[in-house]
């Protein structure tokens, strides 16, 4: 993907995630002192460490988004991960800290006041975090970035985060005092499992891991299809931020000339790279085919 095009994407999904929880944040702040509801604190301090962890995904990013430089051959693709990494920190201490305040109400319990209040809010949230991922899906889809996809991951689940505490709060209203509470530690569980999976994620781009099976196997494909190539081995792919790297070996003709492997190797280079929407850095070393089939060796004398 061209390089101002992947900019203008995450650019845009940044942009729309700060303003829609932006208001998320003022109407919970106000639903939760008018009504005292442990649950929607919990949906405010998500949103809070929303809006936290997105800053930093935003300022993480325009650093990510730079080209490679003498100091930084490879990019700086990788610093989107350290913002992953940043956001599951973020994620977990709140996950934490609403378990503490859930399990405090559970024995002390508070009467819920302007429950009405803290449904509309609840619905309001909701609206807002369907346009975050609409917009972070179509993003995630034009540039596979993971800081953006643990955006997008997180606020999937605050749908059904404030789903729960709209539940949680009409069940209060109705008697059942334990609702509320009681969301509020789910809410805390379902916190601390994204944090995992996000760090997770962030983890794996940190330490290279390589790409899809089915990805490798089309890629592997794709170099077999040339007429030259008898083969393909030590194959090496990995992700950093926009940036696919690939290294491979090709099997060529023992008498083929260098001038014509060189054109190979281009030529391989250019019908992977058209396959995929994407940036691609791939290095490629040309082997004799002779030398690239296991020896087997003469059994000895004896």
């Amino acid at each position: 993907m061209h390089h101002r095009s992947y900019e203008f994407w995450v650019k845009t999904a940044s942009a729309v995630t700060m303003v829609m929880v932006s208001l998320m944040i003022a109407a919970k702040c106000w639903a939760w002192l008018a009504s005292g509801s442990a649950s929607m604190l919990g949906s405010l301090t998500d949103s809070l460490m929303d809006i936290t962890a997105s800053a930093m995904s935003f300022l993480v990013l325009g650093y990510a988004l730079r080209p490679a430089d003498d100091d930084h051959r490879f990019g700086h693709g990788k610093a989107e991960a350290l913002a992953g990494l940043g956001q599951a920190a973020f994620i977990a201490g709140s996950g934490c800290l609403l378990a503490f305040h859930g399990i405090e109400r559970v024995f002390n319990p508070v009467v819920l006041s302007h429950s009405m209040l803290g449904v509309w809010v609840s619905i309001f949230a909701i609206a807002c975090t369907l346009v975050v991922v609409f917009v972070q899906t179509k993003v995630v889809n034009h540039t596979e970035s993971i800081a953006i996809k643990a955006d997008s991951v997180h606020y999937k689940g605050d749908i059904i985060l404030n789903a729960a505490v709209l539940v949680a709060i009409l069940l209060a209203q109705n008697g059942v005092q334990y609702a509320d509470p009681l969301f509020a530690i789910g809410v805390a569980g379902y916190l601390l499992y994204n944090s995992w999976d996000i760090a997770r994620q962030s983890a794996d781009h940190l330490m290279d891991k390589e790409l899809p099976d089915e990805e490798k196997s089309q890629i592997v494909e794709i170099a077999n299809s040339h007429a030259d190539v008898f083969g393909v081995h030590d194959v090496r792919t990995r992700q950093g931020g926009k940036v696919k790297f690939i290294q491979m070996h090709l099997e060529l003709e023992d008498t083929l000339p260098l001038i014509r492997a060189h054109y190979v190797a281009d030529e391989v280079v250019a019908m992977i790279k058209s396959q995929f929407d994407c940036e691609m850095d791939i290095l490629i070393h040309q082997d004799p085919l002779s030398l690239s089939q296991p020896q087997v060796s003469e059994p000895q004398n004896s």
